[in-house]
């Protein structure tokens, strides 16, 4: 018999790239529904949370939208949550970009580029493998598509890649069952797909780093 495909909510705050998103995630096994609704996206067997814009309005338009609480609970009961661009930087304690605290599931903080390179950091870069982890395992070495102007710092056991323009910064992370990509997935092509879908098996099986 064959094996289901899980159940993914994009959590729909006003701040995403929701269709692109959804598409990449179908692409590459879900079932997909974006949600604004908290009630619905928590039956979802995984969670995902772009981001586009300003660290600031983003974690406040998710606040308001009532997906703090949701996300806490996904990350004590060790369900899949994975980050996009700004929503990987929210599950952060801070960043640089606002006063604004972040969620803190994630350790550390996030930072500015460097002044002497060029800001945003936008286009193909390369993703170095750090430490062994369904996200990373097919693509150490790939090209993945950034757009961004600040970025997580690259230290931590949680950090699965990192990449580098101006400083190394992580490009991929996970801690404990909630992680996520500094860059796009759903613009980074094959590269994308292969690291949503290696995100798509610990929501299948479970798999902890």
């Amino acid at each position: 018999m064959a094996t289901a495909a899980p159940f993914v909510a994009v959590l729909d705050y006003g701040a995403g790239n929701l269709r692109s998103a959804r598409r990449a995630l179908d692409r590459a096994g879900a079932r997909v529904e974006v949600t604004a609704d908290p009630a619905r996206a928590a039956s979802a067997d995984g969670l995902v949370v772009p981001g586009v814009g300003h660290f600031g309005q983003c974690v406040r338009a998710l606040r308001d939208q009532g997906f703090e609480a949701l996300l806490a609970q996904a990350a004590a009961q060790g369900r899949p949550v994975l980050g996009i661009c700004v929503g990987m930087q929210i599950l952060y304690e801070h960043s640089e970009e606002a006063d604004e605290p972040g969620l803190g599931l994630l350790p550390g903080a996030v930072r500015r580029l460097p002044d002497e390179v060029l800001v945003p950091h936008m286009g193909w870069n390369t993703l170095s493998r750090v430490r062994p982890d369904p996200l990373v395992d097919a693509v150490d070495g790939a090209y993945a598509y950034f757009v961004h102007s600040y970025a997580p710092d690259a230290q931590g056991e949680h950090v699965l890649a990192t990449t580098r323009h101006g400083r190394d910064f992580a490009a991929v992370a996970r801690s404990g069952s909630v992680g996520g990509t500094q860059f796009h997935p759903e613009k980074s092509a094959e590269v994308g797909r292969r690291v949503l879908a290696g995100w798509l098996a610990t929501v299948t099986t479970g798999a902890q780093p």
